[in-house]
């Protein structure tokens, strides 16, 4: 399974099943549908961390790299090919 669909199942499993009407997209922003709140943000950064080994520095926790499918997937991406 790719980083991608991960990240998006588990946004699914655990921030939309309270908007199952909502078809997310890459590119949608998650604080300006509601999907995740400042509190989820901090969830889904201990996810991350802890799924792909990790660390995410205070001052990556950003619109960029947390807002949107698109912005995690790049980050997580670029993360994983810093540590190699």
């Amino acid at each position: 399974m790719s980083v991608r669909d991960e990240l998006y199942d588990y946004i699914n499993e655990n921030f939309l099943y309270l908007q199952p009407e909502l078809e997310l997209t890459d590119e949608d922003r998650f604080l300006e549908l509601g999907v995740i709140d400042s509190t989820g943000v901090v969830e889904l950064v201990g996810e991350v961390e802890e799924r792909y080994g990790i660390t995410v520095e205070d001052a990556e926790i950003t619109e960029d790299n947390f807002g949107s499918l698109a912005g995690l997937v790049r980050f997580v991406s670029s993360k994983r090919t810093a540590a190699v």
